[in-house]
């Protein structure tokens, strides 16, 4: 369905205002419409973070630029926000406290036995020693009758009404349920989640990574006067000043009292010492470096600083008087010269490695609880990072908010050197630092300490001050110091939107020349002022001052280099700007020459004048910054200088004397940081020509260099704005609110320009589209998920408004002063303007001037404006702290009606979108999130404004506007379609631009007639499928865009969720039997089974579920590639959607519950079309995970049982376990084969299923199963199955323990064994025969897919970081939902086994007991137990004769799991197991009179649980027997009949069997014991075939366990050769196999299972070899059980001996679509063999004796053990010794190393001694013909070779001469491979070779292997000169020239070893040929290195057949002799 057509969808609001005003319920009147007050649109205050908003001064005329900036600055945000509107994030923090709410569960797998003590006792060893009969086994029989039987269920036997039973167990399973499923389930992936639209953060300050400097102490050697100490951060990779200086004073007040004099007020904010410093980018190389100056004095540096060099801190009393003098000294020059400073020294620290050593031994925890934040801040960084990835690569090195605090001592000072006091010079000394990391010798330094403390600097600190000195939050209550936050320059651009106002001057003096003037000017100053005019007065208090004095002074003096004509100057002045400037603004600089000496100063002349200069602070309005070099005037400056800059003054009269000739001399930098100056020339421009449009201007107006008259405004005003995108990034972040909102003015604005309106709209549209453009596109700016950018989205969020456009621009431009910042809003709403006083009062918003009230009405507004200044509201820096109400905020012109030339900001966007043409248009389109979202915050306004909230919807907006958006939407939808067929490498850009299109739509239901956004939605819909998109593109796109619309906090309200026609009458009983629902009319019936479906009108009144549960089911129906994700995509919108309802509050009440469910009552219906897709592998997937210990943690063993076997054996195609059956029966039904989901998705959609049926109103789900036709109930079966198996309880994953116990380990089997099995025959399956299903043979692989994707519950991967407390909390919660989940399911079954009627149960009933029997093999809690087998209870009290009659396979299996249950060790769930088995035995007894055949499944199941389970209790199961017992006995009614004794008797039998698992259970540890026990057990039950069998599938499945496929595979074969040998009994078919000699070929040991004598046993005795097994299917079941097994264990030729005799049945059977497969495994059968003939290792073979009395009957037995391909022998001596050991102790036990024979009489009686030798294989030359390949080489081996070394001597090895072997022949008992993995040695033969023998041995050995080595198919060239190496190398010793030497060297005198000799001669010849062509070979095949290497082989080989050649042709001549003549002789 590719082109399903979207349908007309309703018209909503008519809909609405029928039903609501027709008010059918009360439901529908509260919840149909959208709540009344859904929209708000509010002011929020803006966060300030000082105490009042940084604003310029009071009572200037500001500039309107400023002004706005200003305002732009201090207003409140305009947030629209929709009520109910979800983050979509808080979902799953309600999780958070749930554990609270829960009760626990308890799992058997989470309980530890009480006893747990048997571990493993040392095995009586004796027991295993006989092969007779099972004597010995039952010779503990256990007393039942001395134990104490377990509470009894009470009640069991009351109920005699069965509708009472029902009632009474609905009750208790209704009780204390929790309501909210999805609370419990664990929450998925969200990789989906589109519909998170994160809110962006909101526009700050930037603010890199804060560190907080305390300096704690400077001192030197000696205290003799005030130091003063400046901090500043360095980069020296960037060569750059990072930030401005703090000043900080540490003195004691005496030495400060030497200076007071000059400093007569000390701010307290001066006083700080403590500093925070910001960094953005973190490198390697910033450091902090500190500067010392001094009070001026005469003398060099070096002389002041002389004292402090050679003194010594510890010689201070032997220095008393030196100091005193000099402090002395030091105090006069305060006194006298302390206003002035000199340089004296510096010290530096790299600030970087100081904390990245703080970070590295940091301890992980402490990162929480660092100010309470980790990292927190760091996020408002990243979105304006640039280069972000440079910059991660340090964030990893310096963790900047979470270092440990550290404390910095630096005991070095640096003396400043007079002339190198310049940055350059400064950075010249850090570089040398890094490099040698010591100081230089030529830089002088003295020692003292500098202490810092470094700490991340927390968010808030009390104290704080910003740079500009305004107090930060929180304000400190009492007086403490203050601590300043440093403003940082940062190394490369930051782009951050300003968000406060700043205007700070910093002015840098550099350098001075002066040369040729020789006046006594050497120390010199520089007094520098900033002026607002000429006159002395005019100096503005505008500098920021040092420590310790005033926080603003007037003047300051630069710090003298003495005697020094041409100092360096590092001063830095930082001057706060004036708001206002003006021409006459300037830096006046006065040079002066400061006198030290004595004489001078007391004349009172210190200061000599030299000169000024000065440097106006604007040019044509532009600010002065960067270089200057200024020349220096000598005398008084003329007037009106300032208005001229000093280089370029006109000549003067009289003229100016210059210094130097008018050069330039003083060289300075100047440096703006600001807020208000854009420091950039287009932008300066375009705001410029903006504010000529908008105030009175005179023109012609200048800008920049040139002037414009009026007539050129709009041609300029539109090259300003074409060229605002050409501008620099920086400056257009920095500016982008202020730019955006005057373009934004300029769309909508109608500008009157010399009298013409000028439209400026297109020209600003298109500046709009190419800012957002350049912003999308800088590498440097981030975005979000959805590829917004996050400056533009926080502004859209919070900054823009509705351009204010009710002035009429250039009429009005008088009242616009600066008022407060609200004063553009004005505030009269619908009300006429006389209510204004009034109105205003109650909006708290402030106003003053008002251009459209009419005039008389101002003195109202006067007095509004006193009243609000005498609250004190008027205050522009005042926090509004209450949330403004916006609707007075927006106004209408003076209650009149709109003024007609007004254009409407949305309508004029939505315009310009659609008549954009070019690139202009596609980046619109491109970034269309933008102007959708900019439209959604202007309608949202304008329907406030307009008071529009009250109109009926459609009203709201034009037609005209609703034509443009429904072209934008269809030109997006098309732009969409266009880049998914033509750019597929777009496609990311399409998805964004789909997202950001169905958030527009999403936005716009809450504005718009939602009808026709539903026709928008529509249209979308189909134009997209019209396209020829590939299916999962088309339908991914389809669903993001669906699940955002769905996401809609009124969701359910849009699709009418509460209207469903079809709401089936309430039915007065709970329990509404059949026969009244039959009686309802069919008309009904019809009705409810169309709830389920989804039609057309389900589609049109519930629109967007109509569309999602589409788009599911067509998702779910293609079969394409590349469907998966897709499949998934769509499921995880549903259940999303499903969650977010759930965990809704307004969906709380059970009526609106219901009312949800019945709204996705057709996914029901999709869910069973698509039974085939649901992963069953959920099936097992988890029943072997994370519980199993020890051996058994393989989950990965292949199941044991395939389905394709398990279908033939039961004969029922309808099994969970096979995907692939499945997927061909519903094929059959439904004609679709499909992919399959994965785990995770198939648990999110059948969650969903039971969210719907737990939800759902009950009696509807009751009619509607009772209709339900039997195919489709059988779906409804297997679905509930699935169901199941999907959410059982996985254990909990603690770390604490061990392993989990008890029944978990048999899980894994009985989810594949069984169930494979017991698929039971009942009638449905007969019906499915019928229509000629069975598994196809995709089930063959289906055993090893599922282990792929075992999901385990997401959060418990990362197991290892949870904490306890944590685990136990996730175990609650997932034991609760298991327990909820599988409730759920039995409340259905229920429901569906009330539609049964007894009459016609046959067909449901098997069915529904396999869903009941299947959770009762799943991990469940007690109390779902506990309802379980109530349920089983009543089943069996209404259907037992009809159960144990029909459901025969059924039955066994219920007794199994019910056996199972007796054994728990949780006593709830025994005494609930026991009543039900007793309930069995009663019934079967009394009603169905087949006790035997209970009898005989009982015992079965025991004994095949006892088998299988490795740690079973069977003392918990005795306790149960006593307690069965007990039932028997308390019996009344049953007294008089035999049923006691018979229960006594069957109890009897059970309990020896127990006995037999006591012994099994001694070997767990030894798994050869264990198997020799096992297969003596079932050699015990030769007479009992049923239990034989079962045994043998025991044995099966425990080798299956440990991976030994072929004996379990032979086990399978034995099974088989047994059911052959009673079928053969029972009838005689010409296809059958003849009993088990049939089975020869496929192994010589199957006739152990010819039958007894028939007169033991009649096969129609009762009960006897009924099992399922015992018949022709079971038999070809076992088969292909084993041929899988075989193929898995690599054995491929037998699985063709073990199909030879299966298909003659199959053919017999006409069984065609078998043969089929059968034929198709044959073949892959012979491919394997030929792809891996050679390669297959089938198993290595070790001889194992043992000796010793401690080994009871195993003394002095030798056993042949097979182990796993590739054993090496320490590995299996590891295993024994360590198995052995702990039986006898470490002591006890030897491992003898030798194979020599053991001499018992030298052994320690009291030790064990085992001696483990590897063998192979054996063969005699006569056997070697017929076997010919590998395999045959390894299959029925009897006979085994090991060869022992060994010498006259005693020695085991010798010289070559006399080196013998020893070869030792062992013949076993049974052949191998056999049932089990080692068999008795009966025979041993032995023969010794002589020392020549040994050699011919070696070499023949040496000479195939160069054979095979040369003439391999595949050549390997390392091989073939290994070999070589081995047989031609120089050095080899014992090498075959040896052997050569020392046998052929001379002709033996023994006649006797003529032969032997004359052999191995002949071998040396074979060999040296064969050397010869291995050297030829390696020729061609090395490459072209390693030539010089065959050289040497050659010469190698060469030497060694010169060397050989005399002994080779040395021929012994009596066997040459001619052969007649000794003839001659002899007569």
């Amino acid at each position: 369905p590719q082109f399903y057509e979207a349908v007309e969808p309703l018209d909503l609001e008519e809909f609405l205002m029928t039903q609501l005003n027709s008010g059918d319920s009360e439901l529908m009147q509260e919840l149909g419409d959208f709540p009344e007050d859904d929209l708000a649109v509010e002011f929020v205050p803006r966060e300030c973070r000082t105490v009042y908003h940084s604003v310029p001064e009071e009572g200037e005329d500001l500039d309107p630029h400023i002004r706005d900036c200003v305002q732009t600055y201090t207003e409140p945000w305009l947030v629209v926000s929709r009520r109910f509107q979800g983050d979509g994030l808080t979902i799953y923090s309600e999780r958070t406290g749930l554990h609270k709410l829960l009760q626990k569960q308890t799992f058997e797998s989470d309980v530890l036995p009480d006893n747990q003590e048997y571990s493993v006792k040392s095995p009586s060893l004796s027991v295993l020693c006989d092969d007779s009969g099972r004597t010995t086994l039952t010779a503990t029989d256990f007393n039942l009758r001395g134990l104490q039987p377990d509470s009894r269920v009470e009640n069991l036997l009351k109920f005699s009404n069965p509708d009472d039973l029902d009632r009474h167990n609905h009750e208790a399973r209704q009780a204390s349920r929790y309501p909210e499923l999805f609370a419990l389930y664990p929450p998925t992936d969200e990789e989906d989640a589109v519909e998170i639209r994160p809110i962006p953060d909101c526009p700050k300050e930037h603010m890199g990574h804060r560190i907080l400097v305390k300096c704690q102490a400077i001192k030197f050697e000696i205290e003799i006067e005030p130091l003063f100490a400046t901090l500043a951060l360095y980069d020296l990779k960037e060569k750059k000043k990072i930030s401005e200086n703090f000043y900080c004073d540490l003195n004691s007040d005496t030495l400060k009292s030497f200076v007071r004099g000059h400093t007569p007020q000390i701010a307290p904010s001066s006083q700080a010492r403590s500093a925070i410093f910001s960094i953005t980018y973190p490198s390697q190389d910033i450091y902090l470096v500190i500067k010392i100056e001094k009070v001026l004095q005469q003398g060099e540096i070096s002389e002041c600083a002389e004292p402090y060099m050679v003194m010594k801190e510890s010689e201070a009393s032997k220095n008393k008087d030196k100091l005193e003098k000099l402090r002395n000294q030091a105090e006069s020059f305060c006194q006298r010269l302390g206003k002035y400073r000199m340089p004296f020294a510096w010290a530096t620290v790299n600030i970087m490695s100081v904390i990245s050593t703080a970070t590295l031994d940091r301890d992980v925890t402490d990162l929480e609880n660092m100010n309470g934040r980790a990292g927190g801040d760091r996020r408002n960084l990243v979105p304006y990072r640039r280069n972000s990835e440079r910059f991660n690569s340090l964030e990893d090195h310096y963790n900047l908010t979470g270092f440990k605090p550290a404390t910095i001592t630096i005991s070095t000072f640096c003396k400043q050197e007079g002339d190198r006091l310049s940055d350059e010079d400064l950075f010249k000394f850090l570089a040398d630092l890094k490099r040698s990391s010591s100081l230089q010798r030529r830089i002088k330094t003295m020692t003292g300490t500098i202490k810092l403390d470094l700490v991340p600097a927390p968010d808030t600190m009390s104290g704080c001050l910003s740079s500009e000195l305004i107090p930060v939050r929180p304000v400190s209550e009492k007086n403490v110091r203050a601590v300043k936050e440093v403003l940082e320059f940062p190394s490369r651009e930051v782009y951050v939107p300003h968000s406060t106002y700043r205007n700070l001057l910093y002015v840098y003096p550099q350098r001075l020349s002066l040369t040729t003037r020789l006046t006594s000017s050497r120390n010199i100053t520089i007094k520098i002022q900033f002026m607002s005019g000429e006159d002395a007065s005019c100096a503005m208090p505008v500098i920021f001052g040092k420590s310790s004095g005033a926080e603003f002074v007037q003047e300051v003096y630069t710090s003298v280099t003495y005697h020094n004509k041409s100092p360096d100057f590092y001063e830095e002045v930082k001057i706060r700007l004036p708001a206002k400037l003006t021409e006459r603004h300037h830096l006046l600089f006065t040079f002066y020459h400061i006198s030290c000496q004595q004489k001078q100063i007391q004349a009172g002349n210190m200061e000599t004048l030299i000169g000024f200069s000065w440097l106006p602070i604007v040019n044509n309005d532009r600010l002065q910054t960067g270089q200057n070099c200024l020349p220096i005037a000598l005398d008084r400056l003329p007037a009106n200088y300032s208005l001229h800059s000093p280089e370029k003054i006109p000549v003067q009269n009289p003229p100016i004397k210059w210094m130097e000739g008018h050069k330039g001399v003083f060289s300075l930098e100047t440096q703006v940081i600001s807020s208000v100056h854009t420091q950039d020339n287009h932008l300066e421009r375009f705001f410029t020509l903006c504010h000529a449009l908008e105030n009175r201007v005179t023109f012609p107006i200048r800008v920049l260099e040139e002037k414009i008259p009026e007539s050129k405004l709009e041609q300029e005003l539109k090259l300003s704005i074409i060229s605002l995108s050409s501008s620099r990034l920086e400056p257009l972040v920095l500016f982008l609110h202020q730019v955006m909102d005057k373009l934004f003015k300029l769309v909508v604005q109608p500008m009157v320009i010399a009298g013409q309106t000028a439209n400026l709209a297109q020209i600003a549209f298109e500046s709009i589209v190419s800012v957002v453009n350049s912003l999308h596109n800088s590498s440097e700016l981030s975005k979000d998920q959805h590829g917004r950018n996050y400056l533009l989205a926080s502004y859209l969020y919070y900054v823009f408004r509705l351009p204010d456009t009710q002035k009429d621009i250039l009429n009005t431009g008088s009242g616009m002063s600066l008022l407060h910042p609200e004063s553009r809003y004005n505030t009269i709403g619908r009300a006429s303007a006389s209510s204004v006083g009034s109105k205003l009062l109650q909006s708290r918003v402030l106003s003053s001037s008002n251009p459209d009230i009419p005039a008389p009405q101002a003195a109202d507004d006067e007095e509004v404006k006193n009243i609000l200044a005498a609250k004190g509201l008027n205050n522009p820096g005042s926090r509004m702290s209450s949330y403004i109400e916006v609707s007075n905020y927006f106004q209408n012109t003076a209650g009149g009606p709109r003024p007609t030339n007004k254009k409407l900001f949305h309508e004029e966007l939505a315009l310009q979108m659609v008549v954009s043409t070019g690139v202009c248009r596609e980046n619109a389109y491109k970034y269309a999130w933008f102007f959708f979202e900019l439209l959604v915050k202007s309608m949202a306004q304008y329907v406030f404004q307009m008071e529009k909230q009250d109109t009926p919807r459609r009203n709201r907006f034009s037609d005209r506007f609703k034509d443009d958006i429904t072209t934008i939407v269809n030109v997006v939808t098309a732009e969409i379609g266009t880049i998914l067929i033509k750019q597929q490498k777009e496609i990311e850009q399409a998805e964004k631009i789909n997202i950001s299109l169905a958030f527009f739509l999403y936005d716009l239901l809450s504005l718009m007639d939602r009808g026709y956004v539903f026709h928008l939605v529509r249209n979308y819909c189909n134009q997209m499928s019209a396209k020829a998109i590939s299916v999962p593109t088309l339908i991914s796109m389809r669903l993001e865009f669906l699940r955002i619309l769905c996401s809609h906090e009124h969701y359910l309200n849009l699709n009418l969720f509460f209207a469903n026609p079809a709401s089936a009458p309430a039915s007065p009983c709970p329990s509404v039997s059949s026969q009244t629902s039959s009686t309802c009319s069919s008309f009904q019936d019809q009705k409810i089974a169309n709830m389920f479906d989804l039609s057309q009108d389900f589609k049109q009144q519930h629109y967007l579920t109509g569309l999602l549960l589409t788009e599911l089911s067509s998702a779910l129906d293609m079969e394409v590639d590349g469907i998966c994700k897709v499949q998934k995509k769509a499921i995880n919108a549903i259940y999303s959607l499903l969650c977010s309802h759930d965990l809704d509050n307004r969906c709380i009440r059970p009526d609106v519950r219901s009312k949800i469910a019945a709204l996705y009552l057709p996914l029901v219906g999709i869910i069973m079309e698509s039974l085939s897709h649901l992963d069953f592998t959920v099936a097992e997937s988890w029943s072997g995970k994370g519980k199993t210990s020890g051996l058994e943690e393989e989950t990965e063993a292949v199941t044991p049982i395939s389905q394709s076997v398990a279908m033939a054996i039961a004969g029922n195609p309808f099994n969970t376990l096979g995907k692939a059956t499945l997927a061909s029966l519903s094929s059959s039904v439904s004609g679709k084969q499909c992919g399959t989901l994965s785990a995770e998705t198939s648990r999110n959609l059948l969650i969903c299923f039971l969210w719907i049926m737990k939800n759902a109103d009950q009696t509807l789900i009751h009619k509607w199963t009772a209709d339900l036709p039997s195919s489709q109930l059988n779906r409804l079966l297997e679905l509930l199955y699935i169901c199941v198996s999907c959410f059982e309880y996985r254990g909990k994953q603690s770390s604490d323990k061990v392993s989990t116990q008890a029944l978990q380990k048999s899980q894994a089997a009985k989810a594949r064994l069984e169930e494979a099995l017991l698929g039971g025959m009942g009638a449905r399956g007969e019906m499915m025969k019928r229509r000629g299903v069975t598994g196809n043979d995709r089930a063959q692989n289906e055993n090893l897919r599922w282990r792929k994707d075992l999901t385990q519950w997401r959060q418990t991967n990362d197991r290892q970081d949870k904490t306890k407390a944590e685990l136990d909390q996730e175990a609650l919660i997932s034991g609760n939902l298991a327990t909820e989940t599988n409730l759920i399911i039995l409340d259905l079954v229920e429901t569906l086994i009330q539609g049964i009627s007894p009459s016609d149960c046959k067909d449901t009933l098997g069915g529904v007991l396999r869903v009941l029997l299947h959770s009762l093999s799943c991990n469940q809690s007690t109390s779902f137990l506990a309802h379980c087998f109530s349920t089983l209870r009543s089943l069996i009290v209404k259907f037992g004769d009809f159960l144990f009659e029909e459901e025969a396979e059924q039955c066994a299996d219920l007794c199994q799991k019910v056996l199972q249950h007796c054994s728990s060790c949780i006593d709830g769930n025994r005494s609930q197991a026991c009543a039900t088995l007793y309930l069995i035995m009663r019934y079967s007894f009394s009603s169905a009179n087949n006790f035997s055949r209970v009898k005989m499944q009982v015992t079965m199941s025991l004994a095949s649980l006892v088998g299988k389970s490795s740690d079973f209790h069977e003392e918990y199961l005795r306790r149960s027997l006593r307690t069965i017992l007990a039932y028997a006995d308390e019996d009344s009614e049953m007294q008089p009949t035999l049923l006691p004794l018979q229960v006594d008797e069957l109890l009897r039998n059970l309990n020896s069997i127990l006995s037999d698992t006591v012994k099994m259970r001694e070997f767990q540890e030894d798994p050869e014991m264990l198997m020799d026990l096992m297969y003596r057990i079932a050699k015990g039950y030769q007479t009992s075939p049923d239990l034989r069998l079962t045994w043998l599938q025991n044995m099966a499945e425990k080798h299956s366990k440990k991976k030994c496929y072929t004996e379990a595979a032979m086990c399978l074969v034995h099974a088989a050769a047994l059911v052959a040998e009673y079928l053969s009994m029972l009838e005689d078919h010409k296809y059958l196999p003849v009993g088990s000699v049939s089975f020869q070929n496929v192994s010589s040991n199957v006739l152990e299972e010819s039958a007894v004598s028939d007169d033991i046993l009649s096969p129609d005795e009762d009960g006897m070899c009924t099992g399922r097994y015992f018949t022709e299917n079971g038999l070809v079941g076992l088969l292909e059980q084993a041929a899988e097994l075989f193929s898995s264990g690599g054995l491929y030729e037998t699985v063709n001996e073990v199909y030879k005799i299966v298909i003659p049945i199959l053919e017999a059977h006409r069984d065609f679509r078998k043969l089929c497969s059968t034929h198709d495994k044959l073949q892959k059968a012979f491919e394997n063999i030929i792809q891996k003939g050679h390669k297959r290792m089938f198993g290595t073979y070790f001889r194992v004796g043992f000796y010793g009395t401690k080994f009871g009957d195993l003394d002095e037995r030798e056993f042949v053990y097979k182990e796993p391909n590739i054993t090496k022998l320490p590995e299996i001596s590891h295993r024994l010794e360590n198995f052995y050991s702990q039986c006898f102790g470490q002591d006890a036990l030897e491992v003898i190393k030798d194979s020599a024979p053991v001499d018992k009489t030298k052994l320690n009686p009291n030790k064990a001694y085992i001696q483990i030798t590897f063998v192979e294989p054996f063969f005699d030359e006569y056997e070697m013909k017929d076997r010919l390949t590998n395999f045959e080489k390894n299959f029925n081996l009897r006979r085994f070779m090991y060869t022992t070394p060994f010498t006259k001597s005693g020695r085991p090895r010798g010289e070559l001469n006399e080196q013998y072997k020893r070869k030792t022949i062992l013949t076993t008992m049974h052949a191998f491979p056999y049932i089990k993995t080692r068999i008795n040695v009966i025979q041993k033969e032995e023969f010794d070779l002589t020392p020549i023998e040994v050699a011919i041995e070696d070499m023949q050995k040496k000479t195939l292997e160069l054979a095979v080595a040369t003439h391999r198919e595949q050549p390997d060239a390392k091989m073939l000169q290994m070999v070589l190496q081995g047989s031609v190398g120089a050095t080899v010793n014992q090498g075959p020239l040896e052997v050569a030497q020392v046998f052929l060297n001379e002709i033996p005198g023994d006649p006797k070893l003529f032969r032997h000799h004359n052999k191995l001669r002949l071998c040396f010849k074979e060999f040296i040929m064969r050397c010869g062509e291995a050297v030829e070979k390696n020729k061609h095949l090395i490459a072209s290195d390693q030539k010089e290497y065959q050289q040497e082989l050659k010469k190698n080989y060469s030497r060694l057949k010169e060397n050989l050649r005399p002994m080779l042709e040395r021929k012994i001549p009596e066997l040459y002799k001619p052969i007649i003549k000794p003839r001659i002789e002899n007569r």
